[in-house]
């Protein structure tokens, strides 16, 4: 399973504008609503609700924000660069500045959950996170998450 399968270039956003989490999730869900025609509204409060379980930070500067939409007919994948970093509840309690977004369809259970550990795996890499924290543009980012998919 590749990560670029599911990640379009126009899902990603390399310098965040918003500063709290709910403006990271409005943020990130436009791009993910253009390409997936569901209203970013809808996705916005899916994963809102998710977070209310339990935040999506998961330490060392990363989140990944999920969740599943009935409507969706594929899993889509958007990628979020935040240069200042932003408060995002992790568990260790350090802002987060690389954001995976991760959607899919409520029949993908299965696809969904080797998808976040795809990404979770590729993230364990220091190296890779940090060439992702310097990102300039979208295509860079696609360059760097190519470069880890093929190797691992």
């Amino acid at each position: 399973m590749k990560l670029l399968d599911y990640l379009h270039k126009e899902t990603i956003i390399t310098d965040l504008k918003a500063t709290d989490k709910k403006g990271v999730i409005d943020e990130l869900s436009l791009p993910v609503s253009e390409l997936s025609g569901i209203h970013h509204r809808e996705i916005a409060r899916v994963l809102i609700e998710r977070e209310r379980l339990g935040s999506t930070g998961i330490g060392g500067g990363i989140g990944i924000p999920h969740g599943k939409i009935t409507e969706l007919d594929q899993l889509i994948v958007g990628f979020g660069l935040s240069r200042k970093g932003v408060k995002f509840d992790s568990m260790d309690g350090k802002p987060v500045h690389i954001f995976f977004l991760l959607l899919s369809p409520d029949d993908a259970t299965g696809l969904h959950l080797m998808l976040l550990a795809r990404i979770s795996r590729l993230l364990k890499d220091r190296k890779f996170k940090e060439d992702l924290k310097n990102a300039q543009d979208a295509q860079s980012a696609i360059d760097i998450i190519a470069t880890a998919d093929s190797e691992t």
